[in-house]
């Protein structure tokens, strides 16, 4: 935390290493227990760590984005706590320059006396729209992952009902 000099690259390889990984671990494990083959075990942990890195950039995405009532939490509690998050990061790499000090100051200082023009920014710069991006192509790639799993039957449309699930809910 407050870490301003995070780029985007190292982000993601902390999501993967954190976030990620849980999801990868609980993927397997299922996989495991139901004692699927080599191949199965593997395109369910490929599908953990992809649905764990959209969950992880969507947290990121509706910490600016979503609504209070529907999040549990208030809008800019990342802001306000100096994490370095996709959103923000965008900012630094991509913002203004006026938009890349405030973005910095942030991160370094936590709480902000300029939270609603960073706010603003996320709006207007395309930082959620880039974050949301990243996130469905994430989803995408964490269907594509079940695709080994072609099953008839009852575990045919469960594993159909989850590749549906998954676009969908990107599909804001």
């Amino acid at each position: 935390m407050h870490d301003s000099k995070v780029d985007e690259a190292r982000y993601m390889q902390v999501i993967c290493y954190k976030t990620a990984r849980l999801f990868e671990a609980s993927a397997q494990l299922g996989a495991i227990l139901a004692e699927a083959p080599p191949a199965l075990e593997a395109a369910a942990m490929k599908f953990g760590r992809h649905i764990g890195t959209a969950f992880q950039l969507m947290d990121d995405w509706l910490d600016y984005a979503g609504y209070v009532e529907s999040m549990g939490k208030h809008a800019g509690n990342d802001l306000y706590e100096g994490k370095p998050t996709l959103p923000l990061i965008y900012l630094i790499e991509r913002g203004t320059a006026e938009q890349q000090t405030l973005a910095r100051a942030a991160i370094e200082q936590g709480a902000t006396d300029h939270a609603e023009t960073i706010l603003d920014a996320m709006h207007t710069s395309g930082a959620l729209d880039y974050t949301l991006a990243c996130a469905q192509r994430e989803a995408s790639a964490a269907a594509k992952a079940l695709q080994p799993y072609r099953y008839k039957g009852p575990k045919h449309s469960t594993v159909s009902s989850l590749k549906y699930y998954v676009k969908s809910q990107m599909e804001m």
